[in-house]
């Protein structure tokens, strides 16, 4: 390897794109190509960086498999930053199981953790969680030190440990600034602001308030009664009974918890789980068979009572009854949620985050684009879509993972 290609990998990993071009920007060869690809990503010019990296990996002759493998995770990590989702992972392991083999333990390391960002993104925690307890840390360089402790971070956010992911933050704090990397010092402080703010609402008769994360798993361990309408759980302490996959009977109980201690009329009941404006025998018949419903899913949380005028909510053992919500709330609300990093998503990332069908989030993005929301770029199959994240919130809770007890 001659010194330009060495001092533009130098540059590189100290986190300075343009000093790297200036070194190989008239270069064609291989090595200049894959470096030129990792700079533009770096500048955030997606699209020329995929370019780039695969004009290098054909470039690679077959006797250099570590340098092709190296180029497929580049470009992995180029569809991570740029959400490309769909982005084949079959080709992300076998260049990591090549780069083990020839003794690159760093890079190989570096494409699991693309692996974990990529399951973190998706909602994936188990298989996370998984993949990142085969890694040490302590045998690695400061900056994979700082990205194992932001994967660390991720995922104890997700499932509500606000303590766990404090001390990880610490730790991808003190890694950063070791590694003296700009833009992953800017990441890790990123994630720091995410423990500052508004994770979710409480909302309750008397009241409504923004919560931290750390109130949440305050929450989660008190004695309340929690109808946890970011995952459709009812839950307290360590019981949870999911309603999922049961709209109707979570927007029963989600209105009964809202006017807990009071009842609520049938009337009302009927227009929010039902859409009726005007209700008739049929649809109170159907609200006495979702309410028996109701009562049989909550078991031994909570009964649901019948009153002279509609129907009240009786926790067994609980202090009181509280409804967690998101802190944005609509009929796109998840997928603002997932546009709200900041980042260019495309319709089929969206898609396998929320778990949901690529038209149904397409029909989504049209309604947000109308009313301005969401702004779009490209076209094709290089459209995307984002937004300026929402002020003063974080959006942790909103998306689609598991929380304790499910």
């Amino acid at each position: 390897m001659d010194s330009l290609i060495t001092a533009a990998g130098r540059a590189l990993a100290a986190g300075d794109p343009l000093g790297a071009l200036n070194r190989v920007a008239l270069r064609n060869d291989p090595p200049a190509l894959a470096l030129r690809g990792i700079a533009m990503a770096q500048l955030g010019d997606f699209p020329r960086a995929k370019t780039l990296l695969q004009s290098a990996a054909r470039g690679f002759g077959p006797k250099q498999a570590v340098a092709r493998a190296r180029c497929v995770v580049a470009e992995a990590e180029v569809a991570l930053a740029s959400r490309d989702l769909a982005w084949p992972t079959h080709k992300l392991d076998a260049a990591r199981e090549t780069l083990q083999l020839h003794g690159d333990l760093m890079n190989a390391e570096h494409a699991r953790y693309l692996m974990v960002r990529r399951l973190l993104l998706v909602g994936h925690l188990d298989d996370a969680e998984r993949e990142l307890a085969k890694l040490d840390p302590a045998l690695f360089p400061p900056a994979l030190m700082a990205a194992h402790a932001l994967m660390v971070a991720g995922i104890a956010m997700r499932r509500v440990h606000a303590g766990v992911a404090r001390e990880a933050l610490a730790k991808a704090t003190v890694n950063a600034r070791q590694a003296a990397i700009p833009a992953l010092t800017a990441e890790v402080e990123a994630a720091s602001r995410l423990l500052g703010l508004p994770a979710a609402r409480l909302v309750s008769r008397d009241r409504e308030r923004a919560l931290l994360l750390g109130d949440v798993e305050a929450l989660f361990a008190s004695d309340s009664l929690v109808i946890d309408a970011c995952r459709h759980v009812v839950r307290r302490m360590d019981k949870a009974v999911s309603l999922a996959t049961r709209p109707v009977l979570f927007t029963l109980v989600r209105a009964l918890a809202e006017a807990w201690p009071g009842d609520m009329p049938r009337n009302t009941l009927i227009a929010r789980a039902f859409r009726a404006k005007h209700a008739d025998e049929t649809h109170r018949a159907r609200l006495r068979v979702e309410i028996g419903r109701l009562r049989a899913m909550l078991g031994s949380l909570a009964e649901v009572n019948a009153t002279t005028r509609g129907f009240v909510l009786s926790p067994h053992d609980a202090s009181e009854v509280v409804v967690l919500a998101r802190p944005v709330e609509g009929k796109h609300g998840a997928v603002l949620a997932l546009l709200a990093d900041g980042e260019s998503w495309s319709s089929s990332a969206l898609a396998l985050a929320l778990g949901a069908s690529q038209r149904t989030v397409q029909r989504s993005l049209d309604e947000l684009t109308t009313s301005g929301m969401v702004h779009s770029f490209g076209s094709g199959r290089a459209r995307r879509w984002m937004t300026p994240p929402l002020p003063g919130f974080t959006t942790t809770l909103l998306l689609p993972s598991p929380l304790p007890g499910d």
